[in-house]
Parts: C-alpha cells; structure tokens; sequence
C-alpha cells in the first residue's frame, strides 16, 4: 500500500489544456499515473494526449463514475473555485499546486473540504508519489528520473514529509543513495494555511501497513513538529520518526524560504522544535547530510524490511545515453559533476545526440543555434531548414549550416551592423559557401545538398552554381 496515491486511483487535471497542465499530464502518466480526465471551463469536448476534456469536475465524474484525486494546475486567483467545485464533485483528494494562493481562499477551501467530508494538499506543493507505484503533481520530473531515483517500498519502505517541495525530492533520492526503500512522498506544501499538515501526514504513515518508520524535513516557523511530538507521547504515531529541522540561523521575524516557515512571539523556533521531538522520542539530526545514515540505522536496528541488501543498493540502471549508479551519473561515460561548469550547453547537446564533446568551435555554433530557437520559437524558416536538412541524413555540420544559411539580411535575428551574433552568422554562412562551391560534387549530385541549396540559396562569389 502507501498514502494518498497509488496506480489505482483515478486522478483528474484541472487547467490540463494549459502549458503546465499538458505537461505535468503528460509526465504523471508516463509514471503510471491512472489519468482519467481532465477539466477547462469553456473546453469541454477537447482531449489533451488521448484524456477527455470536461468543462466542470461535476461533468467529468458525471461521464466518467468515481474520480479519486483532483490535481489542480491553473493560476492561483482561480484555484479556490477549481478546488471547490471538485470537492463538491465528491472528489475527496485536492491537490493545490500553485503558490501565491490568498490565505483567505485556502481558508474557504478547507471549510469547504471540511463540509464534504475531503481533504487538500497544499497550497503551494509538489504534490506526492509512490514510488513504483504513481505520482500527482511535480515531485520527480520525469519518469525515468523518478524510477532511478526512488525505491519502490517492497516489501516494505520508510514514509517522507517535508515541508520543503525541493528537499522532498533530495530527501528522497538521498535515501535511495543509502538504500532505503520509501512507501510515498509527501510535500505538504509552504503556505501558512494549508490541508494536510504534517501531523496528519504522520497519521496516515503510522495506518500504512507498508509504512516501517515516517523521515520528516521540518523548517521553523507554525507548530506542526510540535504537534507531532505530542502524537509520539500519546502513542497515536509508534513507528520510528527520524527528523531533520531547517532554520536553525533564522531570527524572530525572518520567513525561512516559506510563507508558513517564521518564527513569531517566540513560537516555531529551531531548538524548540528539536527539543520537543527528541523528548518525545523522536531521531532528530543536526545536519541534513545525516539524515540518510540515522535512517539507515534505526532500520538496522529493528531489522526493518526498507532497507535494501548490497545487491539491490549497487545496483545500476543504463539507457542508450545514461548510466546511473550509486553517488554517480554519466552521460556517454562522461561523469556530470565534471561536465558541469566546464562545458556549454550546446557542447552538452553535442555530446548527448553523438557521443562526442564537440571542438571549441563547433560548441560556439551550437550554442549560437541554441539561443536562435530560444529566441524565435522552434520552427523559424532558419531551424526549419536546419531540421529538413537533418531528416534527409545529412551529417549535423550540413544541417547547422542550412539552419545558418537560412538566415538573411533581413531576418530579425541579423542586425544590419555586424553584432556577436550577426558576426557568427556570417562567418557561418561564409564556411557553408567555401564547403560547398561549385566544382563540389556534393553541390549538384548530392540530393541532400540539392535540397540545402533549394532552401538557402548563396550568392556565389566565383563561377556559377551548377544547375541542380
């Protein structure tokens, strides 16, 4: 089992015709995720990636039968009317991504979940996944990442809550590292007033029966820690907790990184919340780096089944372009920690699509190709040709240069006075020239320099051009 998601639940996207939304849609269910439907008031009808579209989350469960989990992706003026409008839909699982959610809105919707019998996670969160299993929301990426980077919780895992959506994800992989199974992710979000707090997160932990012991990244600032420290003393939450508290250097009125994480009239600090866990009984570490190896030891300790053997821990995962292994990923048998800060992107570019770092040179013009479809969009008549070229099997040389030749005097990217840019562009095209002049076999028997020439034709400056 795990808590709040699992590839049996049937979840709906709320804004899935926008930018986000499609694309979160598109990587919830490369992960498994059970992508029923989804919702764009004055939409309905449309489908995005083979999902249905309906105008309202009442239509959608009209058509569809018992939705499970709503995951809402539109900007946040209009998230209390998404969120409302699917727990009175009979929804009971909210999932509010987007930050900057007045907190009289979330109010509104947390008396609205509570009238309905449901419950919301979040504002401002990523969301939650189960490791083999499915995710709602942004935790993880992309699928493959997310596969590599979590360890299904089988036969049993250890369950996370952070308070933090970027240290859910480290802690996570963290303690993959490590070789610690986990049975869900849980980022409650860090808006002040939110849904599913922490104690309640740590409630259902201790129901899950997969579920061994609860890993917390707590920050300053509300009372949630607190709360969950009584929970331990009143024996409601048993399974082992194993916290780390961010904010320690934070003073009295200073929000650590959060809306909800600020120390005020003395409540919510760093020591007080240390304190009161480690009465309770808790395992709190002095700095995140710890955190894996306290895990590891508590489920040593009580010869936990989330902890995997020597085989499981090194094992390593390969594609076509990556190997991933403990403490270390390579792209074409280049480690990414050397990679990083040493070369361009485009250079990193080069490497993925050939297997080559390119020459100093050759990164320059990849990077300057780069920055023109960023610029302009994906599809300038310049990219065009460059990917026309491409597609015939022209080697990448011919078809960067057809992408450079492409651009004119004209062209918005070329500026009448010689700029960087315009300077590259014309020593580009000027290279493509002396390659490909006449007397050049290629220039005229070639069908894929007959077609660079068709889309870039150049002013010749010696003899003319064989008829093609």
């Amino acid at each position: 089992m795990a808590i709040l998601i699992d590839e049996k639940k049937r979840v709906l996207v709320q804004g899935i015709t926008g930018r986000e939304g499609r694309a979160r849609t598109r990587l919830m269910r490369e992960y498994g995720t059970n992508v029923v439907g989804g919702v764009t008031p004055g939409k309905g009808g449309q489908s995005v990636l083979g999902v249905p579209v309906f105008n309202t989350p009442l239509e959608a469960v009209n058509s569809l039968g018992n939705i499970d989990v709503s995951v809402v992706f539109v900007p946040a003026a209009g998230v209390k009317d998404a969120a409302i409008s699917a727990i009175e839909a009979g929804i009971k699982l909210a999932v509010l991504v987007p930050d900057r959610v007045p907190v009289w809105d979330a109010m509104e919707i947390a008396a609205a979940a509570k009238a309905n019998n449901a419950m919301f996670l979040g504002p401002n969160t990523l969301g939650a996944l189960s490791p083999g299993k499915a995710v709602v929301g942004m935790i993880g990426g992309r699928a493959e990442s997310a596969r590599q980077w979590f360890k299904p919780g089988v036969p049993k895992g250890v369950g996370v809550i952070s308070r933090s959506g970027g240290m859910a994800s480290s802690t996570g992989y963290y303690l993959g590292q490590a070789g610690v199974r986990i049975s869900t992710i849980v980022h409650i979000g860090g808006d002040a007033v939110i849904g599913i707090r922490l104690p309640d997160a740590a409630l259902m932990f201790e129901a899950d029966p997969v579920t061994e012991a609860i890993v917390i990244f707590g920050e300053i600032g509300s009372s949630q820690e607190e709360e969950l420290a009584q929970l331990i003393v009143d024996r409601k939450v048993t399974k082992p907790v194993i916290a780390y508290i961010g904010g320690k250097a934070a003073r009295e009125g200073t929000r650590f990184s959060h809306a909800g994480a600020i120390i005020e009239g003395g409540r919510g600090t760093h020591a007080g919340k240390v304190k009161a866990l480690r009465e309770a009984g808790a395992t709190v570490v002095d700095a995140f780096g710890d955190l894996p190896g306290a895990v590891v030891e508590v489920l040593k300790q009580m010869k936990g089944q989330a902890l995997m053997n020597e085989a499981d821990k090194n094992a390593v995962w390969n594609t076509a372009v990556t190997r991933v292994e403990p403490n270390r990923v390579a792209v074409r048998g280049y480690d990414i920690a050397d990679l990083m800060g040493r070369v361009s992107f485009g250079a990193a570019v080069h490497l993925i699509l050939t297997g080559e770092l390119p020459a100093p040179p050759v990164a320059r013009l990849m990077d300057a190709v780069l920055v023109a479809s960023i610029d302009h969009g994906a599809t300038p008549p310049s990219a065009l040709a460059a990917r026309t070229v491409a597609s015939t099997g022209a080697s990448l040389s011919a078809s960067v240069a057809a992408g450079r030749a492409a651009m004119n005097e004209s062209s918005a990217a070329v500026a009448p006075a010689r700029t960087p840019y315009a300077e590259t562009v014309h020593r580009s095209r000027r290279v493509y020239q002396c390659a490909h002049e006449p007397g050049d076999s290629r220039s005229s028997t070639n069908p894929n320099m007959r077609r660079v020439t068709s889309i870039a034709p150049i002013q010749r400056q010696k003899g003319p051009a064989k008829a093609s």
